[in-house]
């Protein structure tokens, strides 16, 4: 079986929250060796569960020893992931001029691909403040369009900003970087931050919102009023007798006509008259009655549990359905989610392990013999304090 695209690649991540994990999983899923620098337990950052297919070596990093070895690791490595503000690598003595040289000055490792996630564009006037998801999307424009009441967006859990703005534009551009090395030799800086990449991720409705047009909010139309914001009645999820919601997305008008065919069909008839309005396929154009066609929805779905409205749909392209658990979405799935997209001579690595969390320095003494140190100096420094094992019987002394 040919190995998987990544394998080969040694990537060090500096551990972090969420981006950078991120970024560092998506690597590892596709064959890359990746080795995530912890500080010791007591200084350690909350669990973090992207950690499949990572080792963990612990260093104290307020040390002189303790960043030797981590000059030791960045000089063998091909990636480096950095998730902290800016300027912290670098009163480190760690930072992209030190491997990659400046001016006339050689660097120690030029091969190196050194990544960086911010949370804003580094020169910006809040490159030094902290923030999260909410604000990165916020301050990118992205969230302005999204669905909730006219005067309140609601936000995607953290995953545009965090993962989609942030990780997943990180580890493209590490990719790109890669590949680019091929051809010069050499390595660079890849610079992500998640107010840049959440902007990027939403050329397609800010394109639309410059145009004015009917699926995204504008000047011209406020939120909640438009196809793709939850303005529209063909484009929304609704609540079913069972209080578990469904998903309707039939945009499209021959999708449109099926929908209406499979709902009017499912309703009783007698609910029908009682409603004295059955709306046709021109509704999609009159605007001033999705209200009330969403209304006429609303109490429809009502009559059914989910499961009964799945069988009304089932097989048709109507661009019906349930809106699934995690758990329930596990059934045609795995539970934990497979590295997309999938490659067909060199696929990702499998995902069929436990969850699991990766401790803190529970591979120090594997990964330290990798960079050639004699057991006895291994010891040394974990006697030190200058690296931490995991479970140590130093540990328990």
């Amino acid at each position: 079986m040919s190995q998987p695209p990544l394998a080969g690649v040694r990537v060090v991540e500096f551990a972090g929250l969420a981006p950078v994990p991120f970024a560092g999983l998506i690597l590892s899923d596709f064959g890359a060796s990746v080795v995530r620098i912890d500080r010791q337990a007591h200084q350690a950052v909350t669990n973090d569960v992207l950690c499949r297919g990572k080792r963990s070596i612990a260093i104290n990093l307020k040390s002189e020893e303790g960043l030797d070895v981590v000059r030791k690791l960045i000089l063998s490595a091909d990636v480096l992931l950095d998730p902290f503000r800016p300027g912290v690598l670098e009163k480190m003595g760690l930072g992209p001029e030190v491997w990659l040289g400046e001016g006339d000055v050689e660097g120690k490792n030029e091969r190196l691909v050194f990544a960086r996630i911010a949370g804003y564009n580094r020169d910006s006037v809040n490159k030094d403040v902290a923030g999260h998801d909410i604000n990165y999307l916020a301050m990118s424009g992205a969230l302005s369009l999204l669905p909730g009441t006219p005067d309140k967006p609601t936000f995607p859990l953290n995953l545009l900003a965090d993962f989609a703005g942030g990780g997943l534009t990180c580890a493209m551009g590490i990719v790109l970087a890669l590949m680019e090395r091929v051809r010069s030799g050499r390595g660079q800086v890849v610079e992500a931050d998640m107010v840049s990449g959440t902007r990027y991720l939403s050329t397609y409705p800010f394109i639309h919102n410059a145009l004015h047009s009917p699926l995204f909010a504008s000047v011209a139309s406020p939120r909640q009023l438009n196809v793709l914001d939850s303005g529209a009645p063909f484009y929304n999820v609704y609540t079913c007798a069972d209080r578990q919601p469904i998903a309707v997305g039939c945009i499209e008008p021959q999708f449109f006509k099926i929908f209406l065919e499979h709902f009017y069909q499912a309703v009783p008839k007698e609910w029908l008259e009682v409603e004295e309005w059955k709306p046709g396929l021109g509704i999609q154009a009159q605007k001033e009655l999705w209200p009330k066609f969403r209304e006429l929805l609303d109490r429809g779905f009502k009559l059914k549990t989910r499961d009964e409205w799945v069988k009304v749909f089932e097989g048709t392209d109507a661009c019906v359905t349930p809106v699934l658990t995690p758990a329930e979405a596990a059934v045609a799935y795995s539970y934990i989610s497979a590295p997309a997209p999938t490659l067909s001579r060199t696929p990702a690595n499998k995902c069929d392990r436990p969850i699991s969390v990766l401790s803190p320095g529970e591979h120090s003494r594997e990964i330290l013999a990798e960079l050639g140190l004699p057991s006895h100096e291994i010891e040394k420094l974990v006697r030190a304090g200058v690296v931490s094992v995991k479970d140590s019987v130093l540990a328990k002394l």
